[in-house]
C-alpha cells in the first residue's frame, strides 16, 4: 500500500514546497534547495524501494537532477550571497548543461532495457518529430543568438547550448515514445517532467533575448513540474517497467502518429510561408535542409511499412501451416517438432535461438505468458538460456511451458505471433491428451469385445495343457464353444500331437517365446481342419498364469495358396509348366547331371504356321490347338519328362536319357506326332513344327543349355518347316551370319542401298510387253548386287521389310512417272510392286500410298499392287476396307505366288482382287507332270470364272509359253522374255510412239 502511495505523497509534498516558495520569496533560496533534493531523493527512494532490475538509467536520471538542483543552489548563491546580476555565463551552466547528456543516457537506457537497440521505424518517427521542433528553436532561439552582436562569444556558445540540449531532450525521448512500448504511469510522469523543462527552457531562452530573467517568475513553474514529475516517475510502482523488456506495440502508422508526423512535417514550409509572408526570408538553406532529410525520412518510413507488411503476411502463412500440422498431429512429440519448425522459420536467417519445453511440478502454478529476463528463471533454466538476456514464454496445458530465447529485439517484434502459436500448440496438446485418454479408458471395453467378436480363438492352457479359457470363437472353429476344461489334444491330430508338444516345451523354457506353426487339428464332430497357432508365455502374469494360443483357421487359406502357387509355376491354358519352373527344373538336372554324369537334353519346340491359323480360325480354335499340341508332346515323352509351354506357341521338354541317340529320337517323335493334322472345332489344323534340341555335352550350365536350344531352334527353323535340329558348335557360325545379316540389313534401309530392276509383263501370244514388275535388289558395299532371297526373310523378321517396301514403292512410282513424262500418253499401261503382310497392315498405308502417287505424278490405274495370300486368309474387316479404298483410288490388286497358301477361294468372290499371278514352282514341271499341268489349268479356268486376269510366273522355256497358251493363260514373265533390267534397259523395251496392249 506504501509503495503504491509514494508518488502520491511526494507529489503533496512538493506542491507545499512550491507554495512555499512562492509564497515567501525572500527565502527562495531555502524553498527551492529543497525542491532540487527532494526529486534528488525521490528517485533514490523510488529505486531502493521498487528495486529494478536495471538500476542505472535511474541512477542517471538522479545524477541530472543532481546537477541540475547544484546549478540552481551555485546560481543562487551568486545572485543572492554575492550579489551578481544575472551571472551568465559562469560554473553554473556547466552544471546545467551536464544535465542534458545525463538525462538522455538514462532515457536511452529505459529504450535498451524496454524495446531492444534495433527499431527503425520509432527512430524515424522520432527523428521526424524532433527536426521539425528543431528548425523552431532554430529559427526562435539558437538563430538570433547567434545573430545577436550584443552577446559576446562565449554567452553565445552558452546560450545555442541550451536549446540544443532541449532538442537531445526532446530526441531522446520522442524515440521512446514512438517505440511501440505500451504507456504506463512511470512514462507518463517522465513525459510531463521533460514537458515542463522544455517548456521552461524555451520560456528562458525568450526571456534571454529581449529582456533580464529573475528568479521566482511563473517560468520556475516548468522547472518544478520536471523536478516533481522526474522524481515522482521513480516512486512509481510501474518504474520497474522501464527497465524491462515489453511486448512491442505496433508501430505502425496510425491515425494519431500521421497526424502528428504531418504536422511536423508541415513546419519547416509553415516558416517558410511566414518569413515570406513578412518580407524577408533568412532561413532558406536551413528550411531546405529540413524538409530535404524529413522527406528521405518519410520515404524511408513508407518503406519500412511495406516491409512489415510483407513480414506480416509472411508470419500469417506459417501461421496457417502449422495450424494444419498441429491439428494432424498425432501426438505431443510430433505437435512439439512442428511448433520448434515453425519458430525456426519465423526468425530471422540465421538468428541464435533457443526453444525449450520446461515441465511444471503439478503443485507448482504455472508462470505468466510474455517476456521477461532470463536472469529472473530458475538456475537450470538459466544455463539453457544463459547466451541470451530475454526469453518469451508461453504455458501449454497445465503442465508444460514453452520458452523462445533469441535476442531481445527480435523477441519484442515476434511476442504476438508467438503467443498465437503457443495458444495453437496448446490447444493441440490438450486435444492430444484427451485423446489419449478416452482410448485409455476405452480401451478395456474394447479389447474385450474384439475378443469376443474375432474370428480367432484365445485359449488359455495351464501346466497339464488343459484349457483354462477359450473364447466364445471356439465355437466356430472347432464345433463347439465350451471347451474350457478339456485336454488340449483332444482336438489335435494324433500325428502331431508329439510335434505340437515338443513346439509348447520349447515355448515354456524360453526357447522360443513367440513362435508360429501350422497344425492339423480336428472338430468336436470329429472333422479335420488345418489351423495356425501363435503361443506366447504369460505364465508370469497373474492376470493370465498360462499359455496363451491363438488359433486361426487356415484351411481354406492354405487350400488358396497352394493354388496360387500352382498359378506361378503352371500355364493357365495347358496345365503345363511354365517358364519359371521349366527353369528351376533345368538347373537341378543340370546340376544333378554334373554329380552323377546323366546325359540331360533340352528341346524348344515352335509350331510353325500358328500365327496363319490364329488369323484364319480365330483364337478360340489356337487355343484348343495349343492344348492339343501340351497333351501329344507329353504323350510322346515319359512321365518322368518335364513339358512346359514357355509362352504363345513355344514349347519345350526337359529329358534326362542314358544317350545322345535317345534324345534325338525323342525330337524325331515330336516332329512325327505334330504332322498329323488335329482335329480342332469341326477342323483339321496342321500342327507341323519346328525344334531345336541341346544337350549338357556341348553346355555346362542351365543358362547356356536354353541359350544353345535357342539357337538349334532358329536353325530348324531356318532349314524348312518340320525339322529338327541338335545344338552343335559350328552353329555359332551360321547363326552369327544370320544375325551379321540382319545387322548390315539395317544399315542398308538407312543408307538408301537398295536399287530396283524392271522385269517386263508380255502378252503370250503376240510377244508384247504389257507392263513391268518392280523388283528389289541390294547393292552391297562390298558384296555388289544381292538378289531378295538371300534378304528379304531376315528383313521380313526383323520389321525391316516395311521402310524397305516403303522405300521400292515410292522409287517405283518415281521411275514410272520419269517414264510417262517421257513417253507417248499410254505408252506404259502399269508397273506392279510387291507389299508384304506386314506393311499392308501398318497403319496409315493406304494414305502413303495416295501422298506417293500425288508427289510422283502417276495416274492411279497404271499401279498394281501384289499381295500374298496370307493377307486374305483372315476375314479381317481393316482389310477389306483398306482394299476397297486402294480400288476406289484407281489402284488394281493382284495375288501373287498363287496357290502356294492355305487354299480358301471364297475371297476371289468377296475381295476387290484383279489379278492372279501363278507359282513359279507350278509352271516348272508343267511339261513333264501331267498333274501339275492339271493344277495351272485349273487356276485359268478358276480365274477366268471369277473375270480376273492371270499372270504365268518363271516362264522360261518355249514350251512352257506354248503350253500356257493352249489352256488359255494370256501373260507370262520369265527369263524367257527377259532378266530384271535396269531402269535404262527397261525404258527402252517401252514404245515411244505406239501404246501398249492393255492387260484385259
Amino acid at each position: 500500500m506504501l509503495k503504491s502511495r509514494l508518488s502520491a505523497w511526494f507529489a503533496i509534498w512538493m506542491a507545499l514546497l512550491t507554495a512555499a516558495f512562492y509564497r515567501w520569496p525572500d527565502m527562495h533560496m531555502l524553498w527551492w534547495g529543497a525542491i532540487g533534493l527532494s526529486s534528488v531523493a525521490g528517485v533514490v527512494v523510488g529505486v531502493i524501494v521498487h528495486k529494478p532490475n536495471r538500476r542505472w538509467p535511474w541512477l542517471l536520471l538522479a545524477t541530472a537532477l543532481g546537477c541540475f538542483g547544484l546549478g540552481d543552489f551555485f546560481y543562487n548563491v551568486l545572485t543572492d550571497v554575492l550579489g551578481l546580476q544575472n551571472p551568465f555565463p559562469s560554473f553554473v551552466d556547466v552544471l546545467y548543461l551536464a544535465m542534458y547528456p545525463l538525462l538522455a543516457g538514462g532515457l536511452l537506457g529505459f529504450i535498451r532495457s524496454r524495446t531492444g537497440r534495433d527499431n527503425r521505424e520509432s527512430l524515424i518517427d522520432a527523428a521526424t518529430f524532433t527536426i521539425g521542433l528543431a528548425l523552431l528553436s532554430w529559427i526562435f532561439l539558437i538563430d538570433p543568438y547567434v545573430r545577436s552582436t550584443e552577446l559576446t562569444l562565449p554567452q553565445k556558445l552558452a546560450s545555442i547550448a541550451y536549446p540544443l540540449g532541449d532538442v537531445l531532450t526532446l530526441a531522446v525521448f520522442a524515440r521512446l515514445l514512438t517505440g511501440g512500448v505500451r504507456r504506463n504511469g512511470s512514462i507518463n510522469l517522465l513525459g510531463l517532467g521533460t514537458a515542463g523543462l522544455l517548456a521552461a527552457d524555451v520560456v528562458y531562452g525568450l526571456i534571454q533575448l529581449n529582456g533580464s530573467w529573475h528568479v521566482g517568475g511563473p517560468t520556475d513553474l516548468g522547472w518544478v513540474v520536471c523536478y516533481s514529475a522526474w522524481a515522482a516517475a521513480a516512486l512509481h510502482p510501474s518504474m520497474v517497467q522501464m527497465t524491462e523488456p515489453t511486448r512491442a506495440a505496433t508501430a505502425d502508422l496510425g491515425g494519431r502518429r500521421i497526424a502528428l508526423m504531418g504536422a511536423a512535417s508541415l513546419i519547416a514550409p509553415g516558416v517558410l510561408l511566414v518569413e515570406a509572408g513578412l518580407g524577408t526570408v533568412r532561413d532558406a538553406a536551413v528550411i531546405a535542409a529540413c524538409s530535404g532529410v524529413m522527406f528521405a525520412l518519410v520515404l524511408t518510413r513508407l518503406a519500412g511499412v511495406m516491409g512489415n507488411h510483407r513480414q506480416s503476411l509472411t508470419r500469417e502463412r506459417e501461421l496457417r501451416e502449422a495450424t494444419t500440422t498441429l491439428v494432424s498431429a498425432a501426438d505431443a512429440g510430433e505437435a512439439i517438432s512442428a511448433v520448434q519448425g515453425t519458430l525456426k522459420r519465423l526468425l530471422p536467417a540465421d538468428t541464435p535461438h533457443v526453444v525449450t519445453l520446461v515441465r511444471v511440478e503439478a503443485e507448482a502454478q504455472l508462470p505468466a505468458p510474455g517476456l521477461v529476463r532470463v536472469s529472473g528463471l530458475a538456475p537450470d533454466l538459466r544455463e539453457r538460456l544463459r547466451e541470451f538476456s530475454s526469453t518469451l514464454r508461453h504455458p501449454l496445458g497445465t503442465s508444460d511451458v514453452l520458452y523462445l530465447a533469441a535476442p531481445t529485439e527480435v523477441l519484442q517484434a515476434l511476442q504476438p505471433t508467438f503467443e498465437v502459436l503457443a495458444a495453437q500448440a496448446a490447444m493441440a496438446l490438450e486435444r492430444i491428451t484427451l485423446t489419449a485418454e478416452v482410448n485409455r479408458r476405452s480401451s478395456e471395453a474394447y479389447f474385450r469385445t474384439l475378443i469376443h467378436n474375432t474370428s480367432d480363438v484365445i485359449l488359455i492352457v495351464d501346466d497339464n495343457d488343459v484349457i483354462q479359457y477359450a473364447s466364445p470363437s471356439a465355437g466356430t472353429v472347432f464345433g463347439d464353444e465350451h471347451i474350457a476344461g478339456y485336454e488340449l489334444w483332444a482336438f489335435v491330430a494324433h500325428d502331431e500331437r508329439a510335434r505340437l508338444a515338443e513346439r509348447l516345451g520349447r515355448v515354456r523354457a524360453g526357447l522360443h517365446p513367440h513362435d508360429v506353426m501350422d497344425v492339423r487339428a480336428e472338430r468336436v464332430d470329429g472333422s479335420g481342419l488345418l489351423v495356425e497357432v501363435d503361443c506366447r508365455d504369460l505364465r508370469a502374469d497373474t492376470t493370465v498364469g498360462g499359455l496363451v494360443m491363438t488359433v486361426r483357421d487356415v484351411t481354406e487359406r492354405r487350400r488358396m495358396e497352394e493354388q496360387l502357387i500352382r498359378q506361378a509355376f503352371h500355364d493357365s491354358l495347358t496345365g503345363l509348366a511354365n517358364r519359371v519352373l521349366f527353369g528351376d527344373r533345368v538347373e537341378q538336372a543340370v546340376f544333378r547331371g554334373q554329380r552323377d554324369g546323366s546325359l540331360v537334353g533340352v528341346l524348344f519346340i515352335d509350331l510353325d504356321d500358328f500365327k496363319i491359323v490364329n488369323d484364319t480360325l480365330g483364337h478360340a480354335v489356337g487355343d484348343e490347338l495349343l492344348q492339343a499340341v501340351g497333351k501329344r508332346i507329353t504323350g510322346e515323352l515319359r512321365p518322368t519328362d518335364t513339358v512346359a509351354r514357355l509362352g504363345g506357341d513355344e514349347f519345350a521338354a526337359l529329358i534326362e536319357a542314358d544317350t545322345m541317340a535317345g534324345l534325338e529320337l525323342a525330337a524325331e517323335r515330336i516332329i512325327i506326332a505334330l504332322a498329323e493334322p488335329f482335329p480342332v472345332a469341326g477342323e483339321s489344323v496342321n500342327g507341323i513344327s519346328s525344334i531345336g534340341l541341346s544337350t549338357t555335352i556341348e553346355a555346362s550350365s542351365a543358362e547356356e543349355l536354353l541359350r544353345q536350344a535357342d539357337l538349334a531352334l532358329y536353325v530348324a527353323k531356318g532349314a524348312g518347316k518340320g525339322q529338327w535340329r541338335r545344338y552343335q558348335s559350328d552353329l555359332h557360325t551360321a547363326v552369327l551370319e544370320r544375325l551379321e545379316l540382319r545387322a548390315a540389313l539395317d544399315q542398308a534401309v538407312k543408307e538408301h542401298q537398295f536399287v530396283l530392276q524392271y522385269q517386263p509383263i508380255v502378252d503370250l501370244a503376240t510377244g508384247v510387253p504389257l507392263g513391268f514388275e518392280a523388283l528389289v535388289r541390294w547393292n552391297h558395299p562390298t558384296r555388289g548386287m544381292i538378289a531378295p532371297g538371300h534378304f528379304i526373310e531376315v528383313a521380313e523378321e526383323s520389321g525391316l521389310i516395311v521402310p524397305m517396301g516403303r522405300m521400292v514403292l515410292r522409287q517405283a512410282l518415281d521411275t514410272a512417272g520419269r517414264w510417262q513424262r517421257s513417253t507417248a500418253p499410254g505408252a506404259l499401261q502399269y508397273i506392279s510392286v510387291n507389299v508384304s503382310a506386314r506393311q499392308f497392315r501398318t497403319p496409315g498405308f493406304v494414305e502413303e500410298v495416295r501422298q506417293m502417287l500425288h508427289a510422283s505424278g502417276v495416274d492411279p490405274a497404271t499401279l498394281l499392287l501384289e499381295i500374298t495370300e496370307s493377307l486374305l486368309l483372315r476375314n479381317d474387316d481393316t482389310v477389306r476396307a483398306d482394299l476397297d479404298a486402294l480400288r476406289a483410288m484407281g489402284i488394281r490388286l493382284a495375288i501373287d505366288d498363287f496357290g502356294t497358301g492355305y487354299s480358301s477361294l471364297s475371297y476371289l468372290q468377296h475381295m476387290p482382287i484383279d489379278v492372279l499371278k501363278i507359282d513359279k514352282s507350278f509352271i516348272d514341271d508343267m511339261l513333264s507332270s501331267a498333274q501339275q499341268r492339271a493344277v495351272v489349268t485349273a487356276i485359268v479356268q478358276l480365274a477366268q470364272t471369277f473375270n480376273l486376269s492371270v499372270v504365268a510366273e518363271g516362264v522360261e522355256q518355249p514350251g512352257q509359253r506354248d503350253a500356257l497358251r493352249e489352256i488359255g493363260c494370256p501373260y507370262g514373265q520369265g527369263y524367257l522374255f527377259a532378266k530384271p533390267l535396269p531402269e535404262p534397259d527397261a525404258f527402252a523395251l517401252i514404245p515411244k510412239t505406239a501404246p501398249f496392249a492393255a492387260m484385259a
